[in-house]
């Protein structure tokens, strides 16, 4: 061991650094469900758009594989937008309070693939029924009434 590096390590042990800890990387402290549903409107959205397409226009063809490519899209922006805030925000004291909350986090998690893998109006509002549920009790834990909007209904 180079001396340089037994004397950090003496004064380490001679001036120990306080314990840090944070609930995310930087902690950066903002969540927000609110990213997860408007990428879910958009996966209901094109959802829609693909099923109402006329395939007999000219350009379907285009316009088609452009609307999968953006459900595609917003349903992996769902994955990670929840993934976040399962593994950042929520703690194991809202775990004790909500204990529905992994199941909700489980099925929405499914229902985004599941929205990748179909075409189905079905799929994609169970998908935004299951990020309203994480709404609510993430605005419980922060005890605030936000109400759910839609920015599509």
């Amino acid at each position: 061991m180079a001396l340089s590096a037994r004397l950090l390590a003496c004064l380490d042990h001679v001036f120990p650094a306080p314990a840090a800890s944070a609930h995310c990387d930087g902690p950066c402290g903002v969540y927000d469900p609110a990213s997860a549903r408007v990428a879910a409107e958009a996966v209901l959205s094109m959802t829609r758009k693909l099923l109402d397409l006329d395939p007999s226009v000219a350009d379907a063809h285009n316009t088609f594989a452009r609307y999968v490519s953006i459900k595609e899209q917003q349903a992996e922006i769902v994955k990670h937008e929840l993934s976040v805030l399962w593994g950042d925000y929520f703690k194991p004291e809202h775990l004790e309070a909500y204990p529905e909350l992994h199941a909700i986090f489980w099925k929405a998690l499914k229902a985004a693939s599941a929205a990748k893998q179909q075409l189905s109006v079905e799929t994609a509002t169970e998908l935004l029924d299951e990020i309203h549920a994480i709404h609510d009790i993430f605005w419980a834990t922060k005890e605030r009434d936000v109400q759910w909007v839609l920015a599509n209904p």
